[in-house]
C-alpha cells in the first residue's frame, strides 16, 4: 500500500511539474523562483524538490520488503564511503546504519545533499514503528503542498477587465501576446520591461471562445491595426486550483471513508481478538452473565421482610448447596431450580440480591432480555456459554431475571423474531434437562407473568418449585416498615409507627413501603423539619395513593360545588353502609387526574359476600346520586365510579356466580389489551348477562338514591363543612355525623387480634439454623445444632423480628 502511494506520489510530482513547464514562460518561472530563494543557501522549491526525490529514492524504515532492490553496486559504493567515516561492523544492519551516519555527516559539510527523517513525533508520541500513520501524513502534507502551489500560481497574476484591457494595454501596444486558458479566462503577458499595477502578467474572465475572438478582432480594427500585425492568440488546457478544488470532496471523503474503515475492523479485530471466542463476532456469542462478588451487594436477608415463607425457600437452596450430604443421607435430591413468582414489587429481584449478598457459593446473575439480540445464533450461543461457566463455578446459584422475555410460550403465531427467542427457549431447555443430581447447581428465575411462560418450562426436573411471593399482609407490612424506618430520622417510636403505617397501607408492597418512607423524608426536608414527624408519613401516603396535591389547578365555584356535594355523597354512603369500608379522610383538593380524593381503609379480606360487593356498588354510586338530589342534573365527574360499578356488577355474573338466572357458572373476562376474537357463551347468555348486569345496577343506584334522601341533610352539612375547610378528617365525619352506627377495626392490635401473636414469626426450622456454614462431617453436625428457640410471644410484641441467619 505505501508502494503504491509512494508511486502514485511521484507520477503526480511528474504530471504537475511537466504541466508547470509546458504552460509557463521560462524566463518568469525562474523569475518566480529567484523571490523563493533563501539568503543562507539554496531556494525553498529547490530543498522540497530535494527532500522529495531523497524521499522516493530511499524506502521508509519497516517498508524495505516492500521495495524491489534497484542497484546493488550503488549500495555496495555507500557502504564503502561509510567505511571511510567509521569502522566497518560485523553484520549487514551495522553497515547501513554507518551508510546513514554518513549521509548525515555529509550534509552539514554540503548544503546540496539532503536528508529525510522518518521518525515523525507529535509530543511524546513517535510514529517511527506506526507505518500507517507516516503514510497518512505524507499523503496529507503532498495535498497541502499542491494546494499552496496552485494557490501561489494564482495570486501571481492580477485580474483586470475588458475594458481596461483595451484602454491599458492594448492601446498602448505593450502586449506580447495572449493566451487563453482553458477556454474560460485570458492571460495576457506585456512586452519585456513594461509593466501594469506592477505586474507583467494579467489575466481577465471571457464568455466564450468565439466572443472574445470577435470582440478583439473588432478592436484590433478600430485601432487600424494591420491583419499581420494582430495580436498571436494562443490556447491552452492547464490545471487550475478550482479543478483540484471540484474533486477534493470526492477524494477527502474517499480517504476518510478508507482511514475509518481500516481503524474499525483493526479495532474490532483486536478487541474481539481478546475473548475467549475467536473471530469479530466472537464475543457477541459469549454469555453477559456475571459473578456476583457478595462484598458489592450491601443487600442481606435482615433487609427483606414480609415474605418469610419464600425466604426459607431460597435459604434452604443454599443450605442444599453447603450441606448437600444433610439430604442426601435420607434419599432426597437436591432440586433442580425454583421459579419465583408473584406481582411486582413484592421482592423476587431483592431475595436474589440477599441470596448473592450472603450466600457463601458463586452467585451468576442475567437477565432474560440478554439472550435476545438482532444476530441469528447468539441467544443459544450464549445459553450455553452461561451454563459452562455455571458448571465451572459449581456449587452455585444460577439466577435469570425477568425470564418470561426468553420463556414465553412457543406457538404457530410467532413471526420474525420470535423464531430467534424458540431458539434460545428450546436451548435453555436443554440445558436445564441436562444437569444431573451431582452438579450441584441450582437455577433461580424470576416473573411476574408466570401465565406466559412454556409449559415445559415449568415442569419438575426443571423447576421444580414454584414459590409466590404474595403482596405481604399486616404483619408483613410491619416488619418491612421496620427495616425501612431504621435509617429515617424520626423522634417516633419506631415500633408503634411500623404498627400505625401497616394498619394504613392495606395492599401495599415492598416496593410502594420503601416509596412512603422515602417521600416522607422528601417532604420533612422540603419543610426544613428536624426529623420526620406522623404528618409527613400521611401526607407521603396519600401522595402515593391519589398523587401530587395540585394547589394551583383553580377551580370555578360551581365546580367546586359540584365536587363537593359529589364527595360528600361517597362519605355519607359509606358512612351508612354495613359493609362499606371506613373512611379515612375525605378532600377536594385536586389530585392526580382527580378533582377529589377520599381515603378509605379497607379490611384485610379474601372472600367477599354478595352483601359486601353490593355495598361497595353503592358507595361508588354516591357522588352520581348526590349530584342527581342536589342539582338535578349529573357530570363527568362519575367516570371512573361507573367504570368499577360496571366491573363489580359483571364480575358477579360472569366470574362469581352469583346470579339465580345465569347460574354457577363462570366465564373469563378478557383482560386489558388481550385480543378476543369470540366470547365462550352464545349470544342469547350474552343478552342475559347484559339484562341481569343493568338491573343489579339499577337496584344498587335505587338504594343509594333512597338512603342519601334519607340522610339528606347530613350530605349538605359535610358538603358545606368541604367547601369551608376543603378536608375532613375521620373526627371531622364523627362530630357531623355521631359515630358509625357499625363496628369497625382501625388499629393495628385491632386487625392481628385472633391471629397468634401481634408479630410475624421468623424463627427458622432446624435444619435451617446454620444454613450458610458448611458440616464436614456427622460430628460437627451434631455440635452445630441449635435448639428450636420459642416462638415470639405477645410480651414480645414491642421487639423488631429477631431472625437466626
Amino acid at each position: 500500500m505505501a508502494h503504491q502511494l509512494l508511486c502514485s506520489t511521484s507520477k503526480l510530482e511528474k504530471f504537475v511539474l511537466s504541466s508547470v513547464y509546458k504552460n509557463t514562460n521560462m524566463f518568469q518561472l525562474r523569475r518566480y523562483l529567484t523571490l523563493m530563494n533563501n539568503k543562507n543557501g539554496a531556494s525553498i522549491m529547490e530543498r522540497v524538490r530535494n527532500q522529495w526525490r531523497l524521499l522516493c529514492k530511499e524506502p521508509p524504515t519497516g517498508f524495505e520488503r516492500f521495495f524491489k532492490p534497484k542497484d546493488r553496486a550503488s549500495n555496495k559504493t555507500g557502504e564503502k564511503e561509510a567505511g571511510k567515516v567509521k569502522e566497518r561492523s560485523a553484520t549487514e544492519s551495522s553497515k547501513s546504519h554507518a551508510s546513514g551516519a554518513n549521509a548525515q555527516k555529509s550534509s552539514a559539510r554540503d548544503t546540496n545533499k539532503q536528508t529525510f527523517s522518518w521518525n515523525f513525533k507529535t509530543g511524546n508520541n513517535s510514529f517511527g514503528n506506526k507505518n500507517n500513520e507516516k503514510t497518512y501524513i505524507i499523503g496529507f502534507l503532498l495535498v497541502g503542498c499542491t494546494y499552496l502551489y496552485l494557490h501561489y500560481s494564482i495570486t501571481t497574476t492580477t485580474e483586470i477587465s475588458w475594458r481596461e484591457f483595451i484602454t491599458k494595454c492594448l492601446n498602448k501596444g505593450i502586449v506580447d501576446k495572449v493566451t487563453v486558458v482553458n477556454k474560460q479566462w485570458v492571460r495576457v503577458k506585456l512586452l519585456p520591461g513594461q509593466l501594469v499595477d506592477g505586474k507583467d502578467t494579467l489575466w481577465f474572465n471571457i464568455g466564450s471562445v468565439e466572443t472574445f475572438e470577435r470582440n478583439l478582432e473588432n478592436a484590433q480594427v478600430e485601432l487600424n491595426i494591420e491583419p499581420q500585425n494582430y495580436l498571436p492568440v494562443n490556447y491552452r488546457d492547464e490545471l487550475e486550483l478550482h479543478h483540484f478544488l471540484k474533486v477534493l470532496p470526492q477524494i477527502a471523503m474517499f480517504l476518510f471513508v478508507s482511514v475509518f474503515v481500516f481503524y474499525f475492523f483493526r479495532k474490532m479485530a483486536d478487541t474481539f481478538g481478546k475473548g475467549k471466542k475467536s473471530g469479530i463476532f466472537g464475543p457477541i456469542m459469549e454469555s453477559t452473565a456475571k459473578l456476583i462478588n457478595s462484598k458489592d451487594i450491601g443487600v442481606r436477608f435482615k433487609d427483606v421482610a414480609g415474605c418469610e415463607e419464600a425466604k426459607i425457600e431460597i435459604m434452604e437452596f443454599v443450605n442444599f448447596l453447603k450441606n448437600p450430604q444433610q439430604y442426601i443421607e435420607l434419599g432426597a435430591k437436591i432440586p433442580k431450580g425454583a421459579m419465583l413468582t408473584g406481582p411486582p414489587g413484592t421482592g423476587k429481584t431483592l431475595l436474589a440480591k440477599a441470596t448473592a449478598g450472603e450466600a457463601n457459593v458463586p452467585f451468576i446473575n442475567v437477565s432474560g432480555s440478554e439472550f435476545l439480540e438482532m444476530f441469528v445464533g447468539v441467544g443459544p450461543s450464549r445459553v450455553r456459554d452461561m451454563f459452562s461457566m455455571a458448571r465451572k463455578h459449581a456449587p452455585c446459584i444460577l439466577f435469570i431475571d425477568e425470564i418470561d422475555a426468553v420463556g414465553r410460550k412457543r406457538g404457530g403465531r410467532n413471526f420474525g423474531s420470535h423464531s430467534e427467542q424458540e431458539n434460545t427457549l428450546n436451548q435453555l431447555l436443554v440445558e436445564m434437562d441436562g444437569f444431573n443430581t451431582t452438579t450441584n447447581v441450582v437455577v433461580l428465575a424470576a416473573t411476574n407473568r408466570i401465565d406466559i411462560l412454556d409449559k415445559a418450562l415449568l415442569r419438575p426436573g426443571r423447576f421444580d418449585r414454584q414459590i409466590y411471593v404474595s403482596a405481604p399482609d399486616i404483619k408483613g407490612r410491619a416488619s418491612i416498615f421496620k427495616v425501612h424506618l431504621q435509617p429515617l430520622k424520626s423522634t417516633i417510636d419506631k415500633n408503634q409507627l411500623a404498627r400505625k403505617m401497616a394498619s394504613l397501607t392495606p395492599g401495599f408492597t415492598g416496593a410502594d413501603i420503601a416509596n412512603v418512607c422515602n417521600e416522607a423524608a422528601l417532604i420533612a426536608a422540603r419543610d426544613l423539619n428536624d426529623n420526620i414527624q406522623l404528618k409527613h408519613f400521611e401526607q407521603a401516603i396519600e401522595r402515593v395513593i391519589a398523587g401530587m396535591e395540585k394547589k394551583t389547578n383553580v377551580l370555578q365555584p360551581e365546580e367546586k360545588r359540584t365536587v363537593a356535594y359529589h364527595e360528600a355523597g361517597h362519605a355519607v354512603a359509606g358512612w351508612f353502609l354495613k359493609y362499606a369500608d371506613p373512611l379515612l379522610k375525605v378532600s377536594i383538593i385536586p389530585r392526580g387526574k382527580g378533582l377529589g380524593y377520599a381515603q378509605y381503609l379497607p379490611h384485610e379480606q379474601y372472600l367477599y359476600t354478595k352483601e359486601q360487593l353490593f355495598d361497595r356498588m353503592c358507595m361508588a354510586l354516591g357522588g352520581r346520586v348526590s349530584e342527581e338530589i342536589f342539582f338535578d342534573r349529573i357530570t363527568t365527574g362519575a367516570q371512573d365510579d361507573l367504570q368499577k360499578v360496571t366491573s363489580n356488577a359483571y364480575a358477579q355474573v360472569i366470574q362469581y356466580g352469583m346470579n339465580e338466572k345465569i347460574g354457577n357458572v363462570s366465564f373469563q373476562l378478557p383482560q386489558p389489551g388481550d385480543m378476543t376474537f369470540d366470547k365462550p357463551y352464545s349470544e342469547y347468555t350474552a343478552q342475559l348477562i347484559d339484562t341481569e348486569v343493568r338491573e343489579l345496577i339499577e337496584r344498587a343506584h335505587n338504594h343509594t338514591r333512597n338512603l342519601l334522601m334519607e340522610h339528606k341533610n347530613d350530605v349538605a352539612k359535610v358538603a358545606e363543612r368541604l367547601l369551608k375547610q376543603e378536608i375532613l378528617s375521620r373526627d371531622d365525619m364523627i362530630e357531623l355525623l355521631g359515630p358509625r352506627p357499625f363496628p369497625e377495626k382501625s388499629t393495628y392490635e385491632q386487625f392481628v387480634e385472633g391471629t397468634g401473636s401481634f408479630e410475624e414469626d421468623t424463627t427458622l426450622p432446624k435444619g435451617l439454623q446454620e444454613w450458610n456454614k458448611s458440616r464436614n462431617g456427622e460430628k460437627e453436625q451434631n455440635s452445630s445444632k441449635i435448639p428450636q428457640p420459642e416462638a415470639v410471644s405477645k410480651s414480645s410484641s414491642q421487639n423488631q423480628p429477631h431472625q437466626r441467619l
